[in-house]
């Protein structure tokens, strides 16, 4: 899918991959419209990409309130127009340092599930109505090797990303032949605030660059050969 002129909503898009792929896909012509909970980070954002000639629109929302689903997608639609791409990518560690699963709190894993895999399920399901009308659509989840792996104390964010996936999985089985797609993408490990926050002692200079990583998913969503679930590490590239 070409992105130019499509309207693309991005979730945690103040900082990190969010903030780069919002660089990307306004520099390919696309219309932004980033959510975070946190406002005034987000207009930076903006700003940076109106002052390179894009458009992005900044959206005060937290994907694991469901009160706010149906707001936040009637804002950006408005803004940007009905949205082409959505980009699942605000996630939550949960309580950091990580903890083993013995020392987790019900409460913290509720919520890791409520951002990481129930905010995006609702976010899907509010914008495939539209896509479906017109027949064209995409929608991205950004997942983790952790979905895949057994990461010692990674319990939480874990299990909430391998449902994401396996979500994923069936939607795209249940969309065939509609025009619409899901896929997941694992970015990789990444030189980001939540890497630092999970592994504090991790060295940057092994980690990829969230703009590289952004660029490589800009390619997934252009080239149009949309496997179920895709690597946008260095290695892939």
């Amino acid at each position: 899918m070409n992105v130019k002129n499509k309207s693309v909503l991005i979730t945690g898009g103040s900082r990190g991959l969010g903030r780069a792929l919002a660089l990307e896909f306004a520099r390919a012509g696309a219309r932004v419209a980033l959510v975070a909970r946190d406002i005034e980070p987000l207009r930076k954002v903006v700003a940076e990409i109106e002052s390179q000639g894009g458009v992005a629109f900044a959206i005060k929302g937290d994907v694991g309130d469901k009160q706010a689903i149906y707001p936040m997608l009637g804002q950006a639609s408005e803004l940007a127009g009905p949205i082409d791409i959505l980009i699942n990518n605000a996630s939550t560690l949960g309580a950091v340092p990580l903890q083993p699963l013995i020392d987790t709190d019900c409460e913290s894993f509720e919520h890791a599930l409520a951002v990481n895999t129930v905010g995006p399920f609702r976010l899907a399901k509010a914008v495939l109505g539209s896509m479906l009308v017109r027949g064209e659509g995409l929608v991205v989840n950004i997942s983790s090797d952790a979905a895949v792996e057994a990461y010692p104390n990674w319990g939480i964010y874990s299990a909430s990303k391998a449902a994401l996936d396996h979500l994923t999985r069936v939607w795209a089985a249940e969309l065939e032949g509609s025009g619409l797609h899901m896929i997941s993408v694992d970015p990789g490990e990444m030189n980001t605030k939540m890497h630092a926050d999970a592994i504090p002692d991790a060295d940057p200079r092994t980690l990829a660059n969230p703009q590289d990583v952004a660029r490589r998913i800009l390619k997934i969503v252009e080239g149009g050969s949309y496997a179920v679930r895709q690597l946008a590490a260095r290695q892939s590239a």
